[in-house]
């Protein structure tokens, strides 16, 4: 098994001055930015949150059936 997970980020021209992009794999993983690296940290950011577990979010604890899974976002 590879620890490495590779994902696809597409970017579009969204008028107006804005480029989108898109995590192809997570939906929901969305975002904006003025330029391609602004869009860029933009989804990176996006995608964390959509990875959230929602006992994260919501500050619970975890029924001690689980385990935490960090994934790190290389350029």
């Amino acid at each position: 098994m590879s620890d490495e997970v590779r994902l696809t980020v597409r970017y579009e021209d969204a008028g107006d001055g804005w480029i989108t992009a898109q995590v192809a794999e997570v939906p929901g993983a969305i975002s904006q930015g003025k330029t391609r690296e602004e869009a860029r940290a933009n989804v990176i950011d996006a995608l964390a949150l959509v990875l959230t577990p929602d006992e994260e979010l919501a500050g619970e604890p975890g029924d001690g059936n689980s385990e935490s899974l960090t994934l790190k976002i290389g350029s």
